[in-house]
Order: structure tokens, then C-alpha cells, then sequence
């Protein structure tokens, strides 16, 4: 196996506590979405968070015309993912906080400069690009190291698809083997898993009691190892490298 050269890492609660702020956005429209098509279910930002957790909102709308049988217009569905990025970009520039440990663990690896770092997510691109100015992130993720599902690709799709992995790579001039992701939903896991990426799976930004769970379901979709906190993943790159070659 090659030497790692590049991590990849997923944005939305990996290295921002973002979801939380994002399905509180999504639960607002999801609602108008079926009020105004006389449905009578709503949704928590929660509720919506255990369903759809590792999809962007494009997916998690699909994912609703599916369960209920809707077919919005193009150009409503598309007003609608407007809108939800918008909302969702208002929260982060609000209050989004990094996630415990992200900050020092990515100065460490920009200092010894020993591999190139990206961001790979489903979240649309101003979306991210705001989560990482919000933090101070973007000294290490300039643009053109941003990867989104929704914004990068010709077609937008959603993790698990593997498309917005095997993109970055490709961008990068990077092959899947020296590259390991590090995601904490299953969604993330399975889209990188499935591009051929070694996956760190990371536990650290769910409650304490969902946390056994959520290593059981990361380990399940190809995450190895799991990491509870950022202050191991310099040991676990470490590992890695000794156990590729």
C-alpha cells in the first residue's frame, strides 16, 4: 500500500459542530415543504438528524419525496436548497464552534507539512467555505483544497455516492491509496469506503450515549480505526503508516 500523502477530511461535525445548527434550519422548511403539500407529519431538528445524518439537505429532500410521495418542480426544489443554505450560513456565521481538538491536531499536521490536506463534503461549497472562515480553518483549507457533493461535481449528488471522494482525488492528482478520510456519519464512511479510502471513523462529536453505538455503525460501513477524541488521530496516522507497508 502507498505512503499516505493526503487526508481528507469531512467538514460537518468532524471538524465543525455544525449539524445541530443545520437540521434546526432544515426542520423549518422540511415543514413548510409538507405543510404546503397538506401533510400532516413534522420534523425536529433531531428527528431529521437521526434519519438523514451524512446528507445534504438536496439528498434529504429526495430522500422526503421519496417517503411521501412528492413531486416538487425543479425550480422549487431548487429555491428551497437556496433557502436552506442561506438559513444554514446565517446559523454558522452566528455561533459554529470547531469540533474538541480539530484546531491543534490541524496546525500540527500544517506545520510539519508532511501531507496535503482537503475537505471533502456533501455540504454545499459556501456552506463549507463558511464553517472553515468561521473557525479559522481556512488556513488550511484554501478553495481549490474544498470538495462539495452539492456544488463541485457536474451532477450534484449526496454521500454515500463515492463521487465527491474519487473527484478530490482526481483533482488532487492523488490516488485513493495514499489518501485516508476521516468522517462521523455512516453516509460519510460508505462514500469514502466505496472510492477505495482508508476511513477514520470519528465518534467525538456525538452525546456520550450514542457514542458506542455510532462506533458499532462507522466500524460496520469500513471505518477503522474509531476515534472518540482529535488528540489520538496523530497516533492513529501513525499506526496506519507502519500497517500499509
Amino acid at each position: 500500500m502507498k505512503k499516505t500523502t493526503t487526508l481528507l477530511f469531512d467538514c460537518d461535525n468532524t471538524l465543525v459542530l455544525s449539524e445541530t445548527l443545520a437540521f434546526e434550519a432544515c426542520a423549518d422548511l422540511a415543514n413548510e415543504i409538507l405543510a404546503a403539500e397538506g401533510i400532516s407529519d413534522r420534523y425536529t431538528g433531531p428527528a431529521l438528524f437521526t434519519e438523514f445524518v451524512g446528507q445534504n439537505f438536496r439528498g434529504m429532500m429526495s430522500s422526503l419525496q421519496k417517503k411521501y410521495h412528492l413531486s416538487l418542480p425543479p425550480e422549487t426544489f431548487d429555491a428551497y436548497v437556496t433557502r436552506e443554505e442561506d438559513a444554514v450560513i446565517a446559523k454558522i456565521r452566528a455561533s459554529l464552534v470547531p469540533c474538541a481538538g480539530a484546531d491543534s491536531v490541524l496546525a500540527s499536521l500544517a506545520e510539519t507539512k508532511h501531507y496535503e490536506l482537503a475537505v471533502v463534503s456533501s455540504s454545499a461549497g459556501r456552506r463549507v467555505q463558511a464553517s472553515v472562515d468561521k473557525v479559522g480553518m481556512d488556513l488550511y483549507f484554501p478553495p481549490d483544497h474544498i470538495f462539495s457533493a452539492a456544488t463541485s461535481l457536474p451532477v450534484p449528488t449526496s454521500k454515500p455516492d463515492p463521487a465527491i471522494y474519487l473527484h478530490a482525488c482526481k483533482t488532487l492528482g492523488k490516488t485513493p491509496a495514499e489518501c485516508v478520510a476521516i468522517e462521523d456519519s455512516k453516509n460519510g464512511t460508505l462514500s469514502a469506503v466505496r472510492a477505495g479510502i482508508r476511513t477514520v471513523g470519528y465518534i467525538g462529536s456525538y452525546e456520550k450515549e450514542e457514542q458506542e453505538k455510532m462506533r458499532a455503525v462507522l466500524s460496520e460501513a469500513g471505518a477503522a480505526p474509531i476515534m472518540e477524541h482529535w488528540k489520538e488521530f496523530e497516533g492513529i496516522l501513525e499506526n496506519l503508516e507502519v500497517t500499509s507497508h
